[in-house]
């Protein structure tokens, strides 16, 4: 059986759903000659919401569909009935996804517990219909309103997983053999770097019913908190972990000394994330059954021993594992469960600078406005019903196009361009 690869990162496109128009209509019945307006308004599009899932490993769904829209909230009747609403469309992702904006890579979001929800494009709000346009002056209105657009956004997914204990290190230190033998995870293990390129996830149970969560995060090697062997994408699972257990070749298998590894790589911690300078880290000396282990380990005990606990461990044959794993557990009695911070500090409020509601140009011999206000009334407006055109230029002048044409210097008589809208000005 083949195993599904492990996808830890997504972009997808959303889209609220629409509003529902609003309708034009009038009370025709028998025995009222001039029945008034009855136009009902459209129905709220959906929004689009997440769901934090624990039965959710991997992001892999977003790698086939990448695509996710709401439904479009329905148009008003007659007889003043109101458009249904667009149905809400829920997306779920596993607990422990980052979202953040695609164009900045702002986090909005940080889903860590099960059920936990975020609402990230919201419908967009139903058009009125032509019996909310009633007035003392107008008793009879023939315009209605275009529903407004849902928000639409390009979001990255980030999988950062959910662990008690993470084990960290350089290629080929015994990682994946030590989570082998102390969980029931089955990782891919071969005698060359780079085997594991995916997080294994294990639960280590104890005798005395206690468990923990365990993940063996692939090698990590120098520069990878600028990205060096997919550095980024390993690191991002270091940052959920509650401990660190720094795993070493005290053998020198490699030609490579422990110690200085174990500077490197913890070098690389800070470099990427600062917080995890204070994370508490055990050192696991590993391949005590080799030849030079004990001459090494006397050194890694020599520069380390007073600043961190030290378990000489053989993954191969099982020797320390125990010992390991049972204080592993007696200090996560000790530290709060709660989800520990990581970069982005979970959501952060994205301040959103204001924008001019419309602006004026001079184009080829045309006056232009354009700006986010014009285009918002644009789409609630009719543009084929000439009273929803005229209430469209009532609206422009009340908030001050008209005025803003004259300071820039316009005439009467000059071409001025609203959108597909071109009139000639009369000031």
């Amino acid at each position: 059986m083949v195993n599904e690869m492990f996808y830890d990162y997504a972009k997808i496109y959303i889209k609220g759903g629409d509003g529902g128009n609003g309708m034009v209509a009038f009370r025709r019945e028998k025995y009222i000659a001039e029945g008034g307006p009855y136009g009902g308004d459209g129905g709220k599009g959906g929004s689009v919401t997440f769901i934090a899932d624990e039965g959710l490993r991997t992001l892999v769904d977003f790698r086939y569909k990448r695509h996710f829209k709401a439904e479009r909230g329905g148009n008003g009747k007659s007889k003043n009935m109101h458009g249904m609403d667009g149905r809400d469309l829920a997306v779920r992702v596993p607990v422990g996804t980052v979202i953040k904006l695609a164009e900045t890579h702002e986090v909005i979001a940080d889903l860590v517990k099960q059920g936990q929800t975020f609402v990230a494009a919201r419908g967009g709000r139903g058009g009125r219909g032509n019996s909310r346009f009633v007035s003392s002056v107008n008793r009879a209105p023939d315009i209605a309103e275009n529903g407004d657009p849902g928000e639409e956004k390009w979001l990255e997914l980030e999988l950062m997983l959910l662990a008690d204990a993470g084990l960290i290190g350089y290629p080929n230190v015994g990682k994946s053999t030590i989570i082998s033998h102390v969980s029931a995870a089955k990782p891919k293990i071969a005698d060359y770097h780079f085997t594991t390129i995916d997080p294994n996830l294990g639960v280590v149970r104890l005798e005395e019913g206690k468990s923990f969560m365990l993940v063996d995060i692939p090698g990590l090697v120098e520069g990878a908190s600028e990205g060096v062997g997919l550095g980024h994408r390993f690191l991002r699972h270091v940052e959920r972990t509650r401990i660190l257990l720094h795993v070493l070749d005290v053998a020198g298998s490699e030609g490579r000394d422990p110690l200085q590894d174990f500077a490197v790589i913890n070098a690389e911690l800070a470099n990427y994330n600062p917080v995890l300078k204070t994370r508490p880290q055990l050192i696991v000396a590993n391949k005590m059954d080799l030849s030079g282990a004990k001459e090494q380990l006397a050194r890694v005990k020599d520069k380390l021993g007073s600043d961190y606990e030290i378990f000489p461990v053989s993954a191969v044959t099982g020797q320390g594992l125990k010992e390991l794993t049972y204080r592993v557990s007696q200090l996560l009695d000790k530290i709060p469960a709660t989800p520990l911070q990581v970069r982005g500090e979970g959501l952060r409020i994205i301040k959103v600078e204001p924008k001019e509601p419309f602006c004026v140009t001079f184009e080829e011999e045309c006056w232009v406005v354009t700006g986010p206000e014009i285009d918002r009334l644009l789409i609630k407006t009719d543009l084929a019903n000439e009273s929803a055109v005229k209430r469209l230029s009532l609206i422009l002048r009340k908030i001050g196009v008209e005025k803003a044409l004259k300071d820039k210097g316009a005439h009467n008589g000059d071409t001025v361009r609203v959108g597909p809208l071109e009139f000639e000005l009369m000031v």
